[in-house]
């Protein structure tokens, strides 16, 4: 296990090596550390933005060997968005380092949480929130396949769709009360009575009674949320999903 020092020191020697790559033009802290908020158990997370005529496909090899060589990477995994690529390493120590390398026109905030180093930051559009309509979608698809899933004896597949009918609801209860609905950073923020009614969706065991009473929870509480958001959509949809549930 890594100590917050170890931490802090690794990403100061990060953000050291990118102010001699003449091919990065600008470093910002992004995550937590952005915003004062690191706790004992969080990541390194930095932004890169390139200079316009690095080659980023070289630059991701050379940080990436770097990494590896010297900083004890274990193994590593990329998300994209546009043209920026999100390398995220794995070190021995449990330390996960998340580095964003943008094309100069795409390194600047996108929320709250970047605060810039050294260069200069290009004006971008705010990451968007999922429309709950989007989001009910979803929950009613996942539902449908619990009940054929389910009914095929599925048991495993049955409990995967239970489960994101319940995390859909989660969604749109987190965006209801303002508080970040991506993979679960905001849920410890919601009334205790809020996610107190989503508790009866938990499967407790792949008997296929109890799936199916986890299914009709996870229907009631999608419900109570779709209404919501749209009381009139609750109400089209209500006859038949608890249909699913029958």
């Amino acid at each position: 296990m890594y100590t917050p020092a170890e931490r802090s020191a690794l990403r100061d020697a990060l953000v050291a090596k990118a102010r001699t790559d003449a091919r990065i033009a600008g470093a910002a802290l992004t995550g937590s550390a952005a915003v004062g908020a690191e706790d004992e158990w969080s990541d390194i997370d930095l932004a890169f933005g390139l200079a316009p005529t690095a080659d980023q496909a070289a630059v991701l090899a050379d940080w990436t060997a770097a990494m590896y060589a010297k900083h004890g990477a274990i193994h590593h995994t990329d998300m994209w968005s546009g043209q920026t690529v999100y390398r995220v390493f794995l070190l021995d120590s449990t330390l996960q380092v998340d580095i964003a390398f943008a094309p100069a026109d795409a390194f600047g905030a996108r929320g709250p949480t970047f605060q810039l180093l050294f260069g200069e930051a290009v004006e971008q559009s705010e990451w968007s929130a999922p429309s709950p309509i989007d989001l009910i979608g979803m929950g009613w698809l996942y539902a449908l396949h619990a009940r054929s899933s389910i009914a095929r004896g599925k048991v495993w597949q049955a409990e995967y769709m239970i489960s994101g009918v319940r995390d859909h609801v989660l969604m749109l209860m987190c965006l209801r009360h303002g508080v970040p609905h991506a993979q679960g950073r905001g849920l410890h923020l919601l009334p205790a009575a809020t996610t107190a009614a989503v508790e009866p969706a938990l499967v407790q065991s792949l008997d296929a009674a109890e799936l199916r009473r986890a299914f009709r929870a996870s229907v009631d509480v999608l419900l109570a949320e779709v209404a919501e958001v749209d009381a009139e959509l609750a109400v089209r949809l209500s006859r038949t999903l608890r249909e699913l549930t029958a």
